[in-house]
């Protein structure tokens, strides 16, 4: 179900970004235009320092590094995280 999950949101990421080009090329034009586009420089703004924040993590992706790097730009934790978990580097979980 979280591989589900997490392709679902990989999907959205991507639906966000490719708005945004389609309204900064001018083949895209709507009021929500702006809007797209802020939110993705937006995801890359966080998902740039998230980069440098859990850059260790980036490095366990088995490809070349540089791969890891844009798919950690592109997707964030959606693409580190599972490999801190099979690294068994996840964090613990809190109590509730």
């Amino acid at each position: 179900m979280k591989n589900h999950l997490f392709s679902l949101s990989k999907i959205g990421l991507l639906a966000v970004y490719l708005l945004a080009l389609a309204a900064f090329v001018g083949a895209w034009t709507s009021p929500w235009s702006p809007t797209v586009q802020k939110a993705a420089l937006l995801l890359l703004a966080v998902h740039t320092l998230e980069l440098v924040l859990v850059f260790k993590q980036v490095r366990l992706y088995r490809g070349p590094l540089l791969v890891s790097v844009l798919l950690t730009l592109l997707f964030g934790l959606l693409h580190w995280q599972p490999l801190s978990a099979q690294a068994g580097h996840a964090q613990p979980k809190g109590r509730a």
